[in-house]
């Protein structure tokens, strides 16, 4: 953490349209947005703000939609702010909130450590990674992780361990003193992690990350807005081929449309708001509920006020 100042040294702006900052480019206005310097001056700026502003953390912007209406409240925007990644005496890798998932697998190969390649394949940055255990191809951020780091709302650095936590699939709730769980609360943020990975190959892991991606590219919609996995997998299935099986692949309302590519994917073909994409996630619920009797759950996070 970079050493305090008595002012602040990043950039607030003023009804933010979110379209710019989420993966999907739809959605509505944020009062206010911060970015940051680096950790430092966000822990500064949060001093600044009444214990009851709302805050909303964004980093690229995947995994989240926000409704036409928009949200009162302030953004903080960690991508290109909280971005410091280096390897620790001990072994361990220290990435801050604002770190691409693909960047931080890069880093480990670079430096002769596997187990990070999965990261490759997820389109956020880590404190999206840790406040979802975010994972793919077998593997999760949190089956990573030594401790975490969060910033309070008061703007004191707080370190914690997994213990400190309760983590399932897509899940990460915070633990109460008698180790029972809770949702993460509000008055602080993920900002850093230390992770742990093994010695290995960094020839072969590199290998694997771009293995991956190929397999990414040639399988997942990229090249249109979308913002990933829409539902979680249910246990022992995939939404993708509950919802293909459903005939709903390329089902669309407005410029929503369910990936011809990828059944799990909504991609934004153009223009689509975020009441079409919501629209679009109630109907595949709905339909695929009443042909299999099996209810998705949103993967991705949805917030703000409706029009």
């Amino acid at each position: 953490m970079s050493e305090p100042t008595n002012f602040l040294r990043g950039e607030l702006s003023l009804d933010v349209d979110m379209s710019r900052h989420v993966s999907w480019r739809a959605g509505g206005r944020v009062a206010r947005m911060y970015q940051a310097v680096d950790l430092a001056d966000l822990a500064l700026f949060l001093r600044t703000l009444p214990q009851d502003e709302p805050l909303l953390t964004v980093g690229l912007g995947s995994n989240l939609l926000v409704r036409d209406g928009g949200l009162r409240g302030t953004l903080l925007l960690t991508h290109g702010a909280l971005t410091e990644l280096h390897q620790e005496a001990d072994g361990l890798l220290y990435a801050q909130a604002g770190v691409p998932g693909a960047k931080l697998a890069r880093f480990a190969a670079t430096h002769d450590l596997i187990g990070a390649e999965f990261c490759a394949g997820i389109p956020g940055t880590v404190g999206g990674m840790l406040a979802m255990n975010a994972g793919c191809y077998g593997s999760e951020i949190w089956d990573k992780v030594a401790r975490v780091q969060v910033l309070t709302r008061a703007g004191e650095l707080v370190e914690r361990t997994p213990a400190d936590y309760a983590i399932g699939y897509r899940s990460v709730q915070r633990r109460d003193d008698d180790g029972e769980p809770f949702p993460l609360p509000t008055d602080e943020l993920f900002v850093g992690v230390w992770l742990k990975f093994e010695s290995g190959d960094g020839a072969a892991s590199r290998l694997a990350i771009k293995t991956l991606l190929e397999k990414r590219v040639a399988s997942q919609p990229i090249g249109t807005p979308n913002a990933g996995s829409v539902f979680r997998n249910p246990a022992g299935d995939h939404a993708a081929r509950l919802i293909e099986s459903c005939g709903l692949k390329g089902c669309k309302i407005g410029g929503a449309e369910v990936s011809q590519k990828h059944a799990n994917f909504i991609v934004n073909t153009g223009g689509a708001t975020a009441a079409d994409i919501e629209g679009l996630i109630e109907r595949v619920q709905a339909e695929v509920a009443a042909r299999t009797g099996i209810h998705l759950h949103p993967e991705i996070r949805i917030i703000g006020e409706k029009q």
